[in-house]
């Protein structure tokens, strides 16, 4: 794993051009900031920006996370970018190449210099784009009147609509039957990317999912050396968008960027990883606008005091940084892992070990749903009860799960799955797992719902919410 060493300080200067001279700004925390200082560099009160974010601990910002300053008597106060420096800008619906180099006094010319790569005739809402140093004032100058031509349309909009389904991540094709039995429409395969890669592993699980008669989602995640410091991010999202090309159902961008297992250390952070979810969206959508794009679900952890936010980040922390940093404007789904429960998923306490949030589903349901304000609905991309029962002793890591039962493993999916059903802020959830057999320092074969006798309990549980197929 390789770990980046870098050292600059960016002013980032947000300003939205839906509304004329009384919009609000939004600012990117940097590093040393508070919300006391924020709110005087603006002239607002910390009151106000807690009020305009829904913010409860002033003391609890993060670099990146991105805040609303609300406007107060007349325009907020304009962010002055270093002697020398650079403006980073967010594309509004409408804007065009030369109606933002008209706005900050500099030329088109130079902010295709200070952009490599950019297409003039091809920018979209959402993208970040560096504003060179110029004459002006660092301050954008009045609206111009747009010329024709420059302009392309936004990418598609997330889909929000889509009833309750169930699906199954799957090591094998063996068992579709019973997936079909349970009422799974959906299958579930994790791919590893790499840059260069050819599509030819996705196509070959695509096709072999529809034959079988299920819709597929492809978890894709790469090594964390591959992205380190940004690179490699346009290579993932043209890889993405070719797979959906192929008829992938619905992608998952990444998967537990919260942890340095997938992550680059010291480089964790929600706003890094959405620019990543921005770009495999739009290559997505231009693709394949069916496909459901979810975002990669954090890992499930309260280790950050224990390791430090270089290699973990809590995730209920984490998830409300990708809502901060807009996230749900390039995902149709919010994706969640609820994997270490060992009470009933309609309970909201009891667990011996702690009370902990991430112990209980219905409290990561309310974390996840809530960080977002019900902007999307939450896609379980892996959700299990580890049952050591027909196995042998679990290794000392995930000892918790030794008196989990295969008929509580059952019941409890069942649970869940009718809480989710009926929840309407559920649009997905994939069991994990239906038929791995590992069983070593990693126990995957301990969630399996298909068990080494060839049995599954559970599917009958699910059988009774879903109805079958």
């Amino acid at each position: 794993m390789k770990k980046l060493v870098m050292a600059f300080v960016v002013v980032v200067l947000i300003l939205t051009t839906a509304r004329p001279a009384l919009a609000d700004t939004v600012y990117t925390v940097q590093p040393g900031d508070t919300l006391g200082r924020i709110a005087a560099r603006f002239g607002v009160s910390v009151q106000a920006i807690m009020s305009a974010n829904g913010l409860t601990n002033p003391n609890l910002i993060f670099v990146g996370q991105r805040l609303i300053i609300p406007t107060v008597s007349g325009a907020p106060a304009p962010v002055q970018p270093p002697s020398g420096g650079t403006t980073v800008y967010i594309v509004q619906r409408g804007d065009t190449l030369v109606r933002i180099a008209a706005r900050f006094g500099v030329s088109v010319r130079a902010i295709l210099n200070a952009n490599p790569g950019i297409n003039p005739n091809l920018i979209f809402v959402g993208q970040r784009i560096t504003i060179p140093a110029g004459g002006g004032s660092g301050q954008p100058a009045p609206p111009t009147t747009q010329p024709p031509g420059l302009t392309a349309p936004p990418p598609p909009p997330p889909a929000t609509g889509g009833g309750f389904e169930l699906g199954g991540h799957v090591d094998t094709f063996a068992f579709p039957e019973k997936m079909k039995y349970a009422g799974m429409t959906w299958v579930k395969k994790q791919l590893r990317w790499t840059p260069g890669m050819s599509t030819d592993a996705a196509r070959d699980i695509i096709n072999e999912a529809k034959s079988k008669g299920f819709k597929i989602l492809l978890g894709i995640v790469g090594n964390p050396g591959d992205i380190s410091g940004g690179a490699n991010y346009d290579s993932y999202a043209a890889f993405v968008g070719e797979v959906a090309a192929l008829g992938a159902d619905g992608i998952e961008v990444w998967n537990e960027m919260n942890i340095d297992r997938e992550w680059p250390t010291g480089q964790i952070n929600p706003a890094s990883y959405v620019e990543l979810l921005r770009r495999a969206y739009t290559a997505i959508k231009a693709r394949n606008p069916n496909t459901l794009v979810i975002s990669g679900a954090p890992a499930p952890t309260g280790a950050e005091g224990a390791f430090g936010p270089d290699r973990v980040w809590n995730d209920d922390r984490y998830v409300r940084g990708l809502a901060a940093a807009g996230a749900a404007n390039y995902m149709d789904c919010i994706g969640i892992h609820y994997n270490e429960g060992i009470v009933s998923p309609t309970k909201t306490s009891g667990d011996p070990r702690d009370n902990f949030y991430t112990r209980y589903y219905q409290t990561m349901v309310s974390v996840y749903y809530g960080a977002f304000g019900g902007k999307r609905k939450l896609c379980f991309t892996e959700l299990g009860y580890l049952s050591p029962e027909g196995y042998g002793p679990l290794p000392p890591f995930f000892a918790w799960g030794a008196n989990t039962t295969v008929a509580q493993q059952a019941q409890w999916l069942g649970e869940a799955a009718n809480l989710a059903k009926n929840s309407g802020v559920v649009r997905l959830m994939i069991i994990w797992n239906v038929d791995f057999r590992r069983y070593d320092d990693d126990p995957m074969g301990g969630y399996a719902i298909v068990r080494p006798d060839g049995s599954c309990p559970a599917c009958d549980q699910l059988r009774k919410v879903m109805g079958g197929r």
